[in-house]
């Protein structure tokens, strides 16, 4: 049987040069890196190495650079220490995040009060930026507006610029989860002004249980975990040195091909569309999909026109044929109740239909997607 990976947008293949990386560290540096002696030192060279590389690719100040164990650790460090720390009494955000973002935000809404405002959204999913600007107009709460950059399920790409500096505008603190966007778009956080960004190691080629947050200097954040000063006492616990090493290592490849990679990627998303079009009548792509400006090139958000009843063995049937992909975001891929993206952004005709999220790699072939094609078609027309 043959096997298709199209759910990059879950968790990437390790590159074979982060596999080595890893291996290596593994093999040679296993002192702790919060010794004093030479074998922790060396472990803490390997650390700090590799937050000043980060810090490069980024520009922003190595210290500016929290190791985490991914993602939603970020994401939630960075909402519950500004609800906690510097006073954030209103949180913005959109009813389209990642859960990692709205199931934090809902906590703090119960257990501190906070005041939740969601900007609204276009037919598309894309933000209505004149609504956020009459929400930041309202100054009487200490405000952070937390929108992600790339959205994990359809696709869509904020404009983080013009974002941030609508935020600074109206003096409200800005968040950002890039988890889906680091590794594959250039982000310059001192031309961004954003205040703090969450990062996943596993979306661009590296290791599963490790990331990063961006916490500007003098934001006034503290420590969620507590037990030791690793981290620059940001996030106690001994660290994971290799998987930080083959973090670090999986960034600066990204870095390395991005254009080249975006450009392989780009076409093999164009090619898919395409066949998908002329294959199957009728097929929508979900967000703005069909446009490569506002929609990010590593994901397809696909509507097909099948029953309701057909499309709940659509997974299964692809599955069975050695095809991976997603009806969205595998965080909630045991939850019964679809996606919450989706619900927000379809009539009620096409959110009776399968929607399915492909998302590719440099490790794909068109070959792969006339495979696909075929089978979707096969599905459909049975």
């Amino acid at each position: 049987m043959k096997k298709v990976y199209f759910d990059s947008a879950a968790t990437t293949q390790l590159r074979s040069e982060v596999i080595y990386a890893m291996t290596e560290v593994l093999k040679t540096e296993y002192g702790n890196p919060s010794s004093s002696h030479a074998y922790g030192r060396s472990s803490k060279s390997v650390i700090e190495t590799g937050r000043k590389e980060v810090a490069k690719i980024l520009n922003v100040s190595p210290s500016e650079i929290i190791f985490t164990s991914g993602g939603t650790e970020a994401d939630n460090l960075v909402l519950n220490s500004c609800v906690r720390d510097l006073g954030v009494t209103r949180i913005i955000s959109s009813k389209i995040e990642h859960h990692a973002v709205l199931y934090s935000i809902n906590q703090l809404e119960t257990t501190h009060n906070i005041k939740v405002d969601f900007v609204k959204l276009d037919d598309c999913g894309h933000v209505d930026f004149t609504h956020l600007e009459e929400l930041l107009k309202d100054k009487e709460h200490k405000t952070l507006v937390s929108l992600m950059h790339v959205n994990n399920e359809i696709g869509n790409v904020l404009d983080l610029e013009k974002t941030a500096k609508l935020c600074k505008k109206y003096d409200a603190l800005f968040h950002s989860d890039t988890v889906q966007s680091v590794g594959h778009y250039q982000l310059d956080f001192q031309e961004i002004p954003v205040d703090f960004a969450a990062v996943a190691a596993h979306k661009f080629h590296g290791p599963k249980g490790a990331g990063f947050a961006f916490i500007r200097k003098n934001t006034g954040l503290k420590p969620l975990i507590f037990g030791g000063e690793q981290e620059r006492g940001m996030r106690a616990g001994t660290e994971a040195v290799y998987a930080i090493a083959g973090m670090v290592e999986a960034l600066k490849i990204s870095y390395q091909n991005l254009e080249k990679e975006k450009a392989y990627i780009t076409d093999l998303k164009d090619y898919f569309k395409q066949q998908l079009s002329s294959h199957i009548p009728n097929v929508i792509f979900n967000g703005s999909c069909d446009d490569n400006v506002t929609s990010t090139y590593t994901l397809l958000n696909v509507c097909l026109p099948v029953t309701t009843e057909k499309g709940l063995m659509l997974l299964f049937q692809l599955d069975l044929k050695g095809i991976a992909c997603s009806r969205g975001s595998a965080c909630q891929s045991g939850s019964s109740k679809g996606s919450h993206v989706l619900a927000e952004i379809l009539n009620d005709e096409n959110m009776a239909k399968p929607s399915i999220r492909f998302s590719f790699s440099s490790f794909n072939t068109k070959d792969e997607i006339d495979y696909v094609v075929a089978t979707l078609k096969e599905f459909v027309n049975s």
